[in-house]
């Protein structure tokens, strides 16, 4: 079982304050972490922020957003022996434009 925490930063605050485009980030991540989309759950803050949760068959991928930090902090969490969640953590960081992405892997027992 692998855990990893993540954080996004310097990322621009337009894209994360826009739940769409996080959902879609979300089931597209799926795919690179080899995972199968049970649903996405997403509710939106006011005045901003945004969370968001992709449940997994091998467990879940969440995001949690200060726009006004340029922030993301966020999680994956795969049980799957044939998960790769890096590679979900790595678009991720690409498609918001992360200028600082930095990460904890846990193993899990």
């Amino acid at each position: 079982m692998k855990h990893i925490l993540f954080e996004l930063r310097g990322c621009p605050s337009k894209l994360l304050n826009d739940a769409e485009y996080i959902v879609m980030a979300l089931k597209i991540a799926t795919s690179h972490a080899n995972s199968k989309l049970l649903g996405v759950n997403c509710n939106i803050f006011d005045p901003q922020g945004v969370t968001a949760i992709a449940m997994l068959a091998e467990s879940h991928i969440s995001i949690h957003t200060w726009p006004e930090k340029n922030l993301a902090m966020c999680d994956i969490f795969t049980c799957g022996v044939d998960a790769t969640p890096m590679k979900a953590i790595e678009y991720l960081s690409k498609h918001f434009q992360s200028k600082d992405t930095t990460y904890s892997h846990h193993e899990r027992i």
